[in-house]
């Protein structure tokens, strides 16, 4: 919990294939470069409403072709990323001013500034967020649904916590909403973020 300033909620989605997730990205030329991310400001008050939004598409540089398995899972198209994604330095950045100094808290279901930090080294750039404002808001929401922690992905929550989809599994910004949406039910029932 953090006592001052807005949240933000983000979600990344990163170069995947068949299997990745599994054997941990370990093949040769298996990175996790981020293709897309999704956030949603919420203010504390009243009741983490949305007050903005993030949505950015990044162009991978180690594996600039996108893997069918991505397409299907996401969405994602190659042909939306060569016309509308953006170098990972210029997207950094523009989630870098996003995560402004009235926020205090960033949240991910799992450890999404994971993925940031590695991706700021495959292209090798310094990380420019604050390790601080950073929290995993996976446990407290799996264990509210009976849940391990690792059982689930952001997309799941609406199933687990019983609410609509705000929009389409695996992208970014709706994932973040799921979130936002699940992070709200546990404040109805008295958890403070």
């Amino acid at each position: 919990m953090t006592a001052d300033g807005t949240l933000v909620v983000f979600d990344t989605e990163y170069t995947a294939w068949e299997g990745s997730n599994a054997r941990g990205w370990s093949r040769p030329g298996e990175h996790r470069e981020i293709v897309q991310i999704g956030a949603v400001k919420l203010a504390r008050e009243p009741g983490l409403g949305e007050v903005d939004t993030f949505d950015l598409l990044v162009r991978p540089r180690i594996n600039p072709r996108l893997s069918d398995y991505f397409i299907a899972l996401t969405g994602i198209t190659q042909a939306d990323v060569e016309s509308r994604g953006l170098p990972f330095a210029e997207a950094l950045d523009a989630f870098a001013a996003f995560v402004d100094d009235t926020v205090g808290a960033v949240f991910s279901f799992g450890n999404d500034q994971w993925v940031v930090a590695e991706n700021c080294r495959l292209n090798g750039i310094p990380y420019p967020l604050d390790d601080g404002l950073f929290r995993n808001v996976g446990p407290p929401l799996m264990e509210a649904v009976g849940r391990p922690a690792l059982s689930s992905v952001s997309s799941d929550l609406p199933d687990l916590f019983g609410f609509q989809t705000p929009g389409t599994k695996h992208q970014a910004l709706d994932d973040a909403r799921c979130i936002a949406q699940a992070m709200r039910i546990l404040q109805d029932r008295g958890h403070t973020w």
